[in-house]
């Protein structure tokens, strides 16, 4: 668990630069954390400015290099451009178009890989031998303290919450919210969800270590492979898991961008999808952390209803 003055910190450094997104209220103890409002669309600039404001000047100038489905790629890139040095970002090839064309507007250049060369090139450290400054996407620790500014929000913003729905990739955004809220309000129930599409946590928590999956989700944001160090960290932080069906999860995309008037993408839709499932009738907030969709994808999913 992170310490609460590494995570207050960590969201200072980030605070000039990122948006105080609301939350809203859906009724029936029912909440929104609006993270999908963020300069790139996601709750991922919290922690990358929050660790390249942590870095010694000599290796900021370097430039960043980071690894990404897509969100952490855009954030990278911002910042990059916000700070005044290079960026390069590696991605899968399957990368949603909108965040492709955002990493390229920022100025950065992307890398495109094959899904399992990716992870060969992040199993064999490949970046310690690149010139670039790199940014762990999700196993840094300032940058999950930075992410553990949404949970100070909501400590702020929620005098009487009581249950928060996470959802869960590689891990850091989980880790940084549940540190935060752990350390401030002990009493709040931590909810991870992932997509039945790639269900790699709970599947890893079951077997008590490694799986590998392949993603079958629009929920692209999510599918981060096993990471050793996260899985200490998600096991130790995490209160429950709920898993959602591919289904529920585009019918909350739906529900989101049709009577809400919120445009999520598969992964921000995770805890409202989530939360929908609970029958109990407790001060809950769902994050929706990015809303970065494809817009053909998104017309498929409204033209469902």
């Amino acid at each position: 668990m992170l310490a609460l003055d590494r995570i207050a910190a960590a969201a200072g450094r980030a605070a000039p630069y990122v948006a105080h997104t609301p939350v809203v209220d859906l009724g029936a103890g029912r909440k929104l954390k609006l993270e999908c409002l963020q300069p790139t669309g996601s709750y991922k600039v919290r922690g990358f400015f929050a660790t390249a404001l942590a870095l010694p000047p000599p290796k900021l100038s370097r430039g960043l290099l980071t690894v990404s489905a897509g969100n952490a790629a855009l954030a990278a890139a911002y910042v990059a451009h916000t700070l005044g040095v290079s960026c390069r970002v590696v991605m899968f090839d399957t990368a949603p178009p909108p965040k492709l064309e955002g990493v390229r507007r920022w100025g950065a250049t992307p890398v495109l890989l094959p899904r399992a060369e990716l992870l060969a090139w992040m199993a064999d450290r490949a970046w310690e031998e690149a010139p670039e400054t790199f940014i762990h996407p999700f196993g840094d620790d300032d940058l999950m303290a930075g992410y553990g500014g949404i949970g100070l929000d909501l400590v702020e913003q929620v005098d009487d919450l009581e249950r928060v729905f996470v959802p869960v990739g590689g891990g850091g955004l989980v880790s940084g919210v549940a540190s935060a809220l752990k350390r401030a309000r002990p009493g709040i129930e931590v909810v991870g969800v992932q997509s039945e599409g790639y269900p790699l946590w709970p599947r890893a928590l079951e077997a008590g270590g490694p799986v590998a999956l392949t993603p079958r989700t629009i929920a692209d944001g999510t599918t981060a492979p096993f990471d050793p160090g996260m899985f200490v960290r998600v096991q130790e932080l995490v209160d429950r898991w709920i898993l959602v069906s591919e289904d529920e999860l585009r019918a909350a995309v739906r529900e989101l961008a049709a009577a809400a008037k919120i445009v999520s993408e598969g992964a921000g839709a995770l805890g409202y999808a989530a939360m929908k499932k609970e029958p109990e009738r407790r001060v809950s907030v769902a994050i929706v952390s990015g809303g970065n969709i494809d817009l053909r994808l998104l017309s498929e999913i409204l033209a469902e209803a």
